[in-house]
């Protein structure tokens, strides 16, 4: 029998969950996702190094203040990263806003078309990079701008079902819920130590938001991310695409169990229904939510404080190099 990895890319579009250029020459998957995190752990390896020299020389060529220089070093750095991923694989690679811009729409419009300005500088064709943007209500508002234009988001830090129908009615082309988060808050809120894959409150969410999609007709691609075992991604199984760590890939591929489908577009029904969603309801449904108002604000801080040291690192070898 074919191994569990194998068969899920019969069901499901496999996301490498990484920025490590090796893991994803070695598994080869369809799409693959970066985030503040992933790059943090990226930029220590070897691969990234000359992609950290050129993106220093590009900001300091641009001109501009310390300050100015930095951040377009690090955009610089990720669209280098994500050039170099799509040279791997056959489908989109998401590179992601700076999230200390999450409450504020100018900024991140203004910071995802430099991003894609900057791909088209390089020769990329942007219809194969996806703008990565926290799902709060000034990002959604910048998706939707930007998906009028015709560049496609990845609305992430995603925890409510509520930040899910706004991402749809924005006309989002990708959400990604985050199922292991989701989990972690149960675990810590309720005392215990384990969730069945069955029972797992990230795996019902997504689970939810995917009938939901389907049954009202939205075009919005559900990725799942954020897994912490290999159950949580078998319980989603046929979801539109998952996005998997390279840890649980290996997993995957050395189980030869038997996997069955369990999420399907045919037959989907759903119990919910959101009238046009404004920024007062979104907001106190999400507030409504403890789970999803914690995780959204302390996801934001992690990422925050992981581009920090990124730039750090940024700032260190420009030093270096003056």
């Amino acid at each position: 029998m074919a191994n569990k990895l194998e068969q899920l890319k019969t069901m499901t579009t496999v996301v490498a969950d990484t920025g490590d250029i090796g893991a994803i020459a070695q598994w080869r998957p369809q799409d693959a996702t970066t985030n503040p995190s992933l790059l943090l752990k990226a930029a220590a390896s070897e691969a990234y190094r000359p992609m950290l020299a050129k993106a220093v020389a590009m900001a300091r060529k641009q001109g501009g203040s310390d300050a100015e220089q930095l951040t377009v070093a690090t955009d610089m750095l990720a669209v280098l990263a994500g050039q170099e991923i799509l040279n791997l694989i056959p489908g989109v690679v998401s590179t992601e806003v700076d999230a200390r811009l999450s409450f504020d729409t100018e900024a991140t419009l203004k910071r995802a078309r430099r991003l894609v300005e900057l791909y088209d500088q390089q020769g990329v064709d942007t219809r194969r990079v996806l703008i990565k943007i926290a799902a709060t209500w000034e990002g959604i508002r910048a998706a939707e701008i930007l998906e009028q234009e015709g560049i496609r988001c990845n609305l992430t830090l995603l925890f409510s079902f509520v930040q899910a129908a706004a991402c749809a009615q924005a006309g989002a082309f990708l959400i990604s819920p985050f199922v292991g988060r989701i989990l972690d808050w149960h675990l810590a809120s309720s005392g215990r130590d384990h969730f069945p894959a069955t029972e797992d409150p990230g795996v019902r969410s997504v689970a939810r938001i995917y009938n939901y999609y389907k049954a009202n007709g939205y075009s919005t691609v559900v990725m799942g991310a954020s897994f912490r075992n290999t159950g949580e991604i078998e319980m989603l199984a046929g979801c539109d695409r998952l996005t998997i760590s390279p840890a649980l890939l290996q997993e995957l591929q050395d189980d030869h169990g038997s996997l069955e489908q369990r999420l399907s577009a045919d037959g989907a029904s759903s119990q919910d229904g959101f009238s046009i969603l404004d920024e007062k309801r979104f907001r106190w449904e999400n507030n409504e939510d403890a789970m999803a108002t914690e995780k959204l604000a302390d996801g934001i801080r992690r990422f925050t404080v992981d581009q920090i040291e990124l730039e750090g690192q940024v700032r260190q070898l420009a030093s270096k190099a003056a």
